[in-house]
């Protein structure tokens, strides 16, 4: 079966000599891995180098018995030149698709995180605190892919929480002051992340990106995220090292 698609580059390989594998999250099919045979040879071919969180036009034959398809037409959208000239942008843009192709399953389709991603990545190369990104990236995807930590109520007694919070990455949300005790590595949380969070989760893309945020909110939510990521995916995104740095 024949098939095109919108298509961002979250990862590449060399393949042999000449070609390359290509792993893409698109507008219609989700994340799908393809192979471009000979590009290393003849890039004119393709008419794309297949930059990282490039938008490309692909063509590809959809094989049944395989999670690898043969990629025939790559033409390039857009490249996003503005992230590709400053460092820190760039550390935003491979969160992002490393982000993506962490959570989302193969050929799974979700049209919300595809602009969710082009969003991401438009923001990333006009924003002057392009950092300001990841955080609500981070919260919207989660959401979106099914990962979302619970932030309504607790988790244990479901009662809201009035007081002092307590975030559980290994339960995955709230727990209140009573029910702290069912997990020991909880840490107490500010009411300004939990609310912020709860913004951000509702709120449209432009108007999260808006939001102010503290210093000690924009730590605790770089902490908790991390922590919640690293625990569920079982390791943590190599893009952190480079966040840290």
């Amino acid at each position: 079966m024949i098939l095109k698609a919108e298509a961002v580059v979250l990862k590449t390989f060399d393949f042999r000599e000449t070609s390359k594998i290509a792993v893409f999250f698109t507008r219609g099919y989700g994340k799908v891995k393809g192979l471009l045979k000979g590009i290393r040879k003849e890039p004119k071919k393709f008419g794309s180098h297949l930059n990282l969180g490039s938008v490309n036009e692909i063509v590809f034959y959809h094989k049944r018995n395989s999670d690898l398809h043969l990629i025939s037409h790559c033409d390039l959208k857009e490249n996003f030149p503005e992230i590709r000239k400053d460092l820190r942008r760039s550390v935003v843009l491979n969160y992002c698709l490393e982000m993506v192709d962490s959570l989302m399953a193969a050929e799974d389709k979700n049209e919300e995180v595809y602009h969710l991603l082009i969003r991401a990545l438009e923001a990333a190369g006009k924003t002057d605190d392009s950092l300001k990104v990841i955080p609500i990236f981070q919260i919207k995807l989660l959401s979106l892919s099914g990962f979302k930590p619970h932030f309504d109520s607790c988790l244990v007694c479901e009662k809201k929480i009035l007081n002092t919070a307590y975030f559980s990455h290994r339960l995955g949300g709230l727990l209140c002051f009573n029910c702290k005790g069912r997990d020991i590595d909880s840490r107490s949380v500010l009411k300004g992340t939990i609310a912020t969070i709860l913004h951000v989760e509702d709120e449209t893309w432009a108007r999260a990106l808006r939001l102010g945020l503290s210093s000690s909110v924009k730590l605790e939510l770089k902490e908790i995220l991390r922590d919640f990521l690293q625990f569920h995916l079982e390791k943590p995104l190599k893009s952190h090292h480079y966040l840290q740095m």
